[in-house]
């Protein structure tokens, strides 16, 4: 199974944004993952609507938005007018989630889940055949450099028994090196999100980076 290698662009260097795009489009990038947090869902701030549109100006691949945010279904338009192919939603965001799900995939854009490390997966049940993307986060959301939670899992292992009745897709966020994602590949995931784990920080040599992360 082709492996999803989605580039974390809040890890990216945004004082050379429109190299870095090119440089990682050419090392094969499938997804560029834009983190949008707003300081309340989650205790941090990085990505906005403006980078997102740059990002989306200087690639033809798909890109992603992860918003971490308060009542999401008032931005998604933001979102969608940019551009961008798929959203990540969080269930704990706002009250009338399904809603906004279809509200995504009214617009044309392909819509998603993001699980919390403390989300259990009986509370998205209902919703998996209104998605097109479960992302499951193996850190806590809002920061990069995080450790990886084992009992994440657990989590991963059950949706890999009912993403194929469903037909979404696995992706992982979260301290995903290579030695995780060559065990969760092998276990059914999808797509890893890449962070300073595998690919920033790293002496910005994207396309080896890339390459082995593929033959893992």
């Amino acid at each position: 199974m082709e492996k999803l290698l989605c580039p974390s662009m809040m890890c990216a260097d945004y004082g050379m944004l429109k190299e870095e795009v090119v440089m990682l489009d050419e090392a094969g990038t499938d997804i560029f993952h834009c983190d949008i947090m707003d300081g309340s869902f989650v205790p941090n701030m990085t990505m906005g609507l403006t980078d997102v549109k740059a990002i989306r100006k200087y690639t033809d691949k798909m890109v992603d938005c992860h918003l971490m945010v308060e009542d999401p279904s008032e931005k998604i338009k933001w979102f969608c007018d940019a551009g961008v192919d798929l959203i990540y939603i969080h269930p704990e965001s706002e009250r009338y989630v399904i809603r906004t799900l279809m509200q995504i995939e009214e617009a044309g854009v392909k819509a998603g889940i993001a699980l919390n490390p403390d989300t259990s997966l009986e509370t998205i049940h209902e919703m998996l055949h209104f998605i097109d993307y479960v992302m499951v986060m193996t850190v806590n959301p809002g920061f990069a450099g995080q450790r990886f939670l084992e009992f994440t899992k657990t989590k991963i292992r059950e949706l890999v028994a009912l993403k194929e009745k469903s037909g979404f897709k696995i992706t992982v966020d979260g301290a995903c090196g290579p030695d995780v994602i060559k065990e969760l590949s092998e276990l059914g995931c999808d797509g890893f999100i890449l962070g300073t784990s595998a690919l920033f920080g790293q002496e910005r040599n994207y396309k080896e980076s890339m390459l082995r992360l593929r033959t893992l």
